[in-house]
């Protein structure tokens, strides 16, 4: 189902999602509108729907003098937050981690275009903010250490097709997923690791919006760059293990535009994830090896809910293949890889 319309909800009248690939973000993911069985075709309540729907947002910033990332994530039993930097010159690399029972002291919006989502723990502020002027999505941090990120980025000028679509997960769940890179960024960050103007850095900023019904149990790797190569606009999103039943995520961007990508497979040492990744689509488009120079890890048993997560970063080398276009050559572009298993 390619649509060319808007779509105001993503769960139809029937209780079903819409699925497919969209050209823009349905205004509102009305979960609570979605008819959720069991396996077996049993009906859930109102407390299973909300037990089972999950929700997370993700804006990373990209240079080759700062990195960061901050993510949100609503598990229902569990709030979830990171925010961290990265000095490539020095190595330094600044981090904090929140976890609130039952979410207590964040609030998630559904509407993936206009809404804010964020977590306040004691002076400490995680904020995440999309408004529908100008397309425009924002990052704020304020840490009770002095840290301090404020960070924007607009798909409206220049013109940008994000990625935005709905896969069916496992034999009963659904997932919505947003995903955006290689656009510029600007915003001001102040940190232990010094004062930084991002638009004076050339930075550059990629965003992920997903939520659904995933798998109870479930894994992913995932590659993410942002930059400039042979004077185009870069950006990337590759997945594997998720968001990929009848559609994938896989995509790249060139000066905005969208170009769809075939299948993906991760190559790499999952006991030694800092050694050198080789990352290729089955249809020839992408060939890339990533070299890592950190990485932000973290480990969550709680017995119902579980997460090994590594998100690495480092630098992309290799080639895209745009069909009917000239090869474009990445030369040691700044960008994320992932290793998450999650329940």
């Amino acid at each position: 189902d390619f649509r060319t319309d808007p779509m105001q909800r993503l769960i139809q009248a029937n209780g079903q999602p819409h699925y497919g690939i969209f050209p823009s973000a349905p205004q509102h993911i009305n979960y609570r509108d979605f008819d959720f069985r069991s396996p077996m075709g049993r009906r859930v309540g109102a407390l299973g729907k909300w037990r089972r729907f999950h929700q997370f947002q993700y804006f990373g910033l990209i240079s080759p003098e700062l990195i960061g990332g901050c993510a949100l994530a609503q598990l229902s039993l569990l709030g979830v937050g990171f925010v961290y930097l990265y000095q490539p010159s020095s190595g330094r690399m600044l981090e904090r981690r929140f976890k609130l029972p039952l979410g207590f002291g964040t609030r998630f919006s559904q509407t993936p275009d206009d809404g804010v989502c964020e977590l306040r723990q004691g002076r400490n502020l995680l904020r995440l903010e999309n408004r529908m002027a100008h397309r425009e999505k924002r990052l704020l941090v304020e840490l009770d250490d002095g840290t301090r990120i404020d960070a924007c980025f607009s798909e409206e000028a220049p013109s940008f097709q994000p990625m935005c679509l709905c896969t069916p997960t496992a034999v009963n769940g659904w997932v919505y997923a947003q995903k955006v890179a290689g656009v510029r960024c600007r915003g001001d960050v102040r940190s232990a690791l010094g004062d930084h103007d991002l638009q004076a850095l050339d930075a550059f900023a990629h965003h992920d919006w997903s939520a659904g019904y995933m798998r109870p149990e479930t894994f992913w790797n995932w590659a993410c760059l942002s930059g400039e190569a042979d004077g185009l606009r870069v950006g990337l999103n590759l997945s594997c293990g998720v968001n990929e039943t009848s559609f994938t995520e896989n995509c790249y961007w060139l000066d905005g535009e969208l170009l769809k990508v075939d299948s993906v497979r991760f190559d790499f040492d999952r006991d030694q994830p800092l050694r050198p990744w080789t990352i290729r689509s089955y249809d020839g488009q992408v060939e890339l090896r990533f070299e890592a120079h950190g990485m932000h890890q973290e480990r969550l048993n709680l017995g119902l809910l579980a997460s090994n997560f590594k998100q690495i970063f480092g630098c992309f080398s290799g080639v895209l293949r745009p069909r009917g276009r000239a090869e474009v050559r990445i030369e040691r572009l700044w960008g994320f890889v992932e290793d998450q298993y999650a329940k």
